[in-house]
């Protein structure tokens, strides 16, 4: 962004919050440009306090910012510069590398802050999109161009799946991946992106990062910013696009700590009065369109695993598809670690899905429901107790629940284990086979952390 005329000069600041004095008020989330020692800082307009005062958010460091300082219009909104060659790339909110290589080489830019496409340009939900990960195309199948909600918390596999999803666009559907960071802490990112290139999952992927140490206006916009790009690659290559975001809760965070900056009455539980809106803003640009699809996957905290807390209510919303990560399930071993009772879809339906893949999950889900059911009696009096149909499907779930395992190409390098994909129409008829008890006399540790049902040697 070139600097042009100086259209006022520093009043006040407070932390990220700087109050600028001019003649004509730039428009709300205009750019702007300050001095600040050997650099520039960037600044977003958020508020116009009156006729001829504004008051932005620092979007840059400002250590040393000065009363008086000369400030400079952009003359455009926050833009990042696009290109084909972003893919490979670790950036930042603005655009600019990370990871030590040259800039982008791109004369083209575009708004951090967009409209949606127009509801005629849209297009809904078309059929799944698969991953081969069994449990996830079973019970809890990704929409293509929907959107998924990833809950969970530290230690229970949320980064390796998301690692797996973007192998799986790459290699079943020839597709790339777009990261957001929101908040990242630099150990994850770091690891993030060393992992990714080890395993050559990088070549498909853009990482955009806001980190941890960085202002609030940086991490409410980092997401914004990774959207821009999976709009661009969505828009020019006409590929699949897997927009993934960790953590969607850190987003709501900024935006209440942007919403405090900005001297607003905090609304329902502390949060921000602007909270739907601001979710909705991110939500509503992540469609298909006649040149593309995005299909979304979003990490979210959820706060004291409270499901009615108003962010988690914002967000899930807008979401198709939820999926659970279980703290339990990871403790067993059963990675990864979904919840197959918890997690679920709103497109789980025989329209949607067809008959025979309806009929299986939901088959699938009430005999792990009624093992779970039974797990305190068996627990307590042990397996014989119960009733020869009670057992029978005791012992077909738990062979279920090993089937549903498997080991991931993400983490081929720390285990012997090869990673392994299964397509939807083979995990419905390994399935199907173990519903009919086919494989009653196998024993449960030849159902774990493998593929396909092969044929035991």
């Amino acid at each position: 962004m070139s600097r042009r005329l100086p259209i006022g000069h520093v009043v006040e600041v407070h932390g990220p919050v700087v109050d600028i004095a001019c003649e004509l008020l730039p428009p709300l989330h205009r750019a702007l440009t300050v001095a600040n020692g050997d650099g520039s800082a960037v600044l977003e307009v958020l508020h116009h306090l009156d006729p001829h005062q504004l008051r932005a958010i620092a979007l840059s460091r400002i250590v040393g910012l000065q009363r008086g300082t000369p400030v400079f219009d952009s003359g455009a909104p926050l833009q990042v510069p696009v290109s084909a060659g972003c893919l490979g790339r670790l950036l930042d909110a603005f655009g600019q590398p990370l990871d030590g290589g040259a800039p982008l080489a791109g004369e083209e830019f575009r708004n951090v802050l967009a409209a949606p496409p127009s509801l005629f340009d849209t297009l809904p939900p078309a059929g799944i999109l698969e991953t081969g990960i069994k449990v996830i195309d079973l019970l809890c199948p990704f929409v293509r161009g929907g959107k998924t909600g990833l809950f969970g918390g530290a230690g229970v596999g949320k980064t390796v799946l998301i690692m797996e999803f973007m192998q799986a666009v790459a290699s079943l559907h020839g597709g790339v991946s777009v990261f957001a960071g929101v908040g990242e802490r630099i150990r994850e990112g770091h690891e993030l992106w060393h992992e990714m290139r080890d395993n050559g999952a990088l070549a498909n992927a853009l990482l955009v990062f806001g980190q941890m140490d960085e202002s609030p206006g940086v991490r409410f916009r980092v997401g914004l910013a990774a959207l821009t790009y999976a709009e661009y690659l969505r828009d020019t290559l006409g590929k699949e696009v897997l927009f993934l975001m960790d953590n969607v809760f850190r987003f709501v965070q900024a935006g209440s700590e942007v919403s405090g900056l900005l001297g607003r009455m905090p609304a329902t539980v502390g949060y921000q009065p602007t909270l739907p809106s601001e979710v909705a803003e991110l939500e509503d640009r992540i469609v298909s369109s006649s040149r593309g699809n995005i299909t979304s996957v979003q990490a979210v905290y959820v706060p004291a695993d409270d499901m009615t807390d108003p962010a988690v209510g914002a967000i899930l919303a807008h979401l198709d598809t939820r999926v659970i990560l279980s703290r339990t399930q990871a403790a067993k071993g059963i990675y990864p670690a979904v919840d197959p009772l918890a997690s679920g879809s709103k497109l789980m339906d025989r329209q949607f899905l067809g008959d025979r893949h309806y009929d299986v999950a939901q088959a699938v889900r009430a005999a792990l429901a009624r093992y779970h059911e039974l797990e305190d009696i068996i627990t307590m009096l042990g397996l014989e107790e119960l009733s020869e149909a009670d057992r029978q499907i005791v012992q077909r779930a738990r062979r279920l629940q090993r089937y549903l395992t498997q080991p991931f190409f993400a983490m081929t390098a720390q285990n012997a284990s090869r990673g392994v994909s299964v397509p939807l129409a083979q995990t419905l008829a390994d399935c199907e086979a173990f519903l009919r008890g086919d494989y009653d006399a196998l024993p449960e540790q030849r159902c774990y952390m493998r593929g396909a049902m092969e044929p035991a040697p």
